[in-house]
């Protein structure tokens, strides 16, 4: 009890009657299909952070999840499981837990409606706490999470605290640990209890790099006066405008004690607090809300694409999903991919065609678009249709879209003239623009008037041996590689208005042929082609046509290829399988971190202008910073799940830079023994960056093994003009994408102009 106080009180939550019922614990079913109800025993832990269910048979502990692992509590039929048992289940008692990152969704029923508040109400009240905690509010909860399993008396003999050590990922000598313990334990009782045991944390996790750093300021060690404070923004910082007031600022905001804040004081406490904030992170606070130019061409601009987004598995067998378009459009994905299929009683159906995955309504997918599209920004969605369906289903499919999508669905030009160049994003807000083959021409259709045949069948997906391989090695005889010729419904054909797929000849067919609201496709391996065969002349098509890359037809397995390659040459849409965590998706999560995650990034100007001289593989530098950053330490990494028992990580970090070739460098500190607490590194890097407006800087830390394959365990990834110079944390995050509060590294980084001859 003693132990659930503690916790209780240094996380500042107060229990309520729901949370006091969640701890009791309540039997729920869990779903995850018509054919598969089974009965759990759900209890939120003493915590209030974890939530442990098992089975009604056995009574053992079957599985847990943390609530900051919970994004948020859908109610009622909100799941396509719940919706398919809506008959058998009331809506008052389902509800769907919803994860961070690619976890699956768990789908509860409650015994009944009051139960299901319970637990909807609760878990609400337990995420919302945990996602405004601050960063000395994780690090409790992190120390709360260490200290339960261990004693419920709320008391810890040094065995234990050597224990707890080692869950914490540190390998520490004996005799230090047993001199801190005996510091600590000022009732002599050969134990630590309550406060005690904080007063052993703070001293084990004390921060000398931070101190030494604070001391280098700070005339008596004890405190920075504030124009000692001002001096350390201004000259590490390297913070220029307005520093009185932003010290203050700071100050106010992170100082503990009132005392010192009232006399604008900041102790080393409140330092390592600024440090550890939002406000000492390496990515620019103000690149975290919409600040680049929003008015330019739809063309300017990379932005956030996804591949066969109906998908949460491989490209054969897997579920199709409408969670695949929630997941992506929260992510603030701005355009999604529908491949569309005559299916049974006229109702259009979306999957991977001619392969084994499962299928959902086309209807269901509109209805999800309008409920999810404009949650995280309010930025146009483009919608890729790869279009199969018969003239009367695509008859259907027009008229859903047009009845669920209303006034979202944009079905003309937005001054009702005929383009002669892209809207803008900001023109387009709260629009969903369509994406396919149209018949004729825009102006045609104006004019009321249109082809009654497209004239020429933008074959899409579906345009080379890579696809034909596919179906060869993976289709049964029945189905013929022949790509059958269809007519397009004239009522779908309306609804194409920005966006015409056109086939692709040449560079120079395009511009001599082609409109600014048509635009192309292309496999990843064309595009490579492309981009060594005519990398300049791609820049330019870029700066007023529409691009789209997708992934090879043998990526079978859901894996992505590097976009880097892509957004070098200035392609806008490049598609990535958004259900694969990996490298890849590091990088796009990286480029489009900055801009307020709104799904648009502002291309640089040199990818904007259709007489660009500007090649990739011969890049003329537009700016020369060349950033050294020096590694210091790192903090409370994560142990590796699928380690042996008692096993302590070695770490390394591992530093790369992504962008043009001649940018693309990476480098390595050394591992340390046996710490993932507390390592500290202290080596330094240097990188030369020739275009750092296409630069991504990428942190990775390892684990270090000799005889096997290194183990992950955390990155971060952001674009190098979003880097904030000077002594920073970096808050790492799981393969998944996801914070792993609280592990971070701390680093040193400045910029320095390499002089020219």
């Amino acid at each position: 009890y003693m132990c659930a106080q503690l916790s209780l009180s240094l996380a500042g939550l107060q229990l309520d009657e729901n949370l006091e019922q969640m701890q009791q614990g309540t039997m729920m079913r869990k779903v995850k299909s018509k054919n598969w109800k089974k009965q759990r025993f759900f209890m939120l832990q003493d915590d209030c952070m974890t939530v442990w269910y098992k089975s009604k048979m056995s009574g053992r502990a079957k599985s847990a999840f943390s609530v900051s692992d919970v994004e948020t509590v859908r109610e009622g039929h909100q799941s396509e499981v719940l919706q398919s048992l809506a008959e058998e289940f009331p809506a008052e008692c389902c509800f769907t837990v919803v994860f961070h990152g690619r976890r699956s969704n768990l789908d509860l029923v409650a015994g009944s409606p009051e139960e299901a508040q319970c637990w909807i109400q609760g878990l609400q009240r337990l995420v919302e706490f945990v996602t405004t905690m601050d960063q000395k509010e994780k690090i409790d909860q992190y120390l709360n999470y260490l200290l339960f399993p261990l004693d419920k008396d709320g008391r810890m003999n040094f065995k234990e605290v050597q224990h707890l050590l080692r869950m914490m990922n540190v390998d520490m000598n004996e005799d230090h640990a047993l001199q801190l313990f005996k510091m600590a334990d000022k009732s002599e009782t050969g134990t630590l209890e309550g406060e005690e045991f904080v007063l052993f944390y703070k001293a084990l996790t004390q921060r000398d790099e931070v101190l030494e750093l604070f001391q280098d300021y700070s005339e008596d060690g004890k405190k920075l006066t504030l124009l000692e404070f001002v001096d350390f923004l201004q000259q590490e910082q390297m913070e220029v405008n307005g520093t009185d007031e932003l010290a203050m600022a700071l100050i106010d905001k992170y100082e503990p004690s009132d005392t010192a804040k009232a006399r604008h004081i900041l102790s080393i406490d409140g330092f390592l607090m600024y440090l550890c904030s939002p406000d000492g992170s390496i990515f620019n606070p103000e690149h975290r809300k919409v600040f680049q130019d929003m008015t330019q061409p739809l063309c300017h601009y990379f932005i956030s694409s996804s591949h066969n987004t109906y998908l949460m598995e491989d490209q054969l067998r897997g579920q199709s999903s409408v969670e695949g378009y929630i997941r992506a459009l929260k992510r603030g994905c701005r355009c999604l991919e529908v491949d569309c299929w005559d299916g049974p009683n006229g109702e259009p159906i979306v999957y991977h065609g001619r392969t084994f995955t499962s299928k959902i309504p086309f209807r269901e997918v509109v209805t999800t678009l309008e409920k999810y599209a404009f949650r995280a920004t309010n930025y146009p969605v483009i919608i890729s249709i790869e279009n199969h369906c018969s003239i009367e289903q695509q008859d259907i499919m027009a008229q859903q879209l047009k009845g669920i999508l209303g006034e979202q669905l944009l079905l003309t030009t937005i001054d009702g003239r005929v383009p002669v160049q892209l809207p803008s994003p900001e023109e387009l807000k709260g629009k969903i623009i369509l994406k396919g083959k149209k018949l004729g021409y825009l102006e045609d259709s104006l004019n009321g008037l249109a082809d009654e045949m497209p004239e020429q069948e933008d074959m899409e997906e579906e345009e080379g041996p890579e696809e034909q391989l596919k179906l060869l090695l993976h289709v049964s005889c029945q189905f013929s590689l022949q790509k059958i010729k269809q007519s397009l419904s004239k009522e779908f054909s309306d609804c194409i208005i920005y966006c015409k797929s056109v086939p692709f000849s040449s560079f120079q067919h395009s511009r001599s042929h082609y409109k600014p609201y048509e635009m192309s496709s292309f496999a990843e391996s064309k595009t490579r082609k492309l981009i060594r065969e005519t990398g300049n002349e791609f820049v330019r098509h870029n700066a007023w046509q529409l691009t789209r890359i997708f992934p090879s037809g043998l990526r079978t397995d859901s894996s992505n290829y590097n976009p880097q390659a892509m957004w070098n040459v200035g392609c806008q849409m490049v598609a990535l399988n958004f259900q694969t965590a990996g490298a890849e998706m590091d990088l796009y999560d990286g480029l489009f971190s900055q801009n307020g995650r709104c799904g648009y990034v502002l291309k640089p100007s040199f990818l904007r202008d259709t007489e660009s001289v500007f090649s990739p593989e011969n890049p003329e530098s537009s700016g020369n910073n060349s950033p050294l950053i020096l590694i210091i330490s790192g903090q409370q990494l994560p142990k590796i799940h699928n380690k042996k028992e008692g096993s302590i990580v070695d770490p390394f970090v591992r530093v790369e830079i992504h962008g043009v070739p001649a940018d693309s460098a990476k480098q390595e500190t050394r591992y340390i023994d046996n710490n993932g607490f507390n390592p500290q590194w202290g080596e330094s890097f240097q990188f030369q960056v020739w275009v750092p407006e296409l630069a991504l800087l990428r942190f990775v830390v390892e684990d270090y093994d000799k005889a096997t394959r290194n183990d992950f365990v955390g990155q971060y990834t952001l674009p190098l003009t979003s880097v904030k110079a000077g002594y920073r944390h970096i808050h790492l995050l799981s393969k998944d994408g996801t914070g792993i509060p609280p592990a971070s590294l701390f680093v040193h980084i400045q910029f320095r102009e390499v002089p020219t001859e």
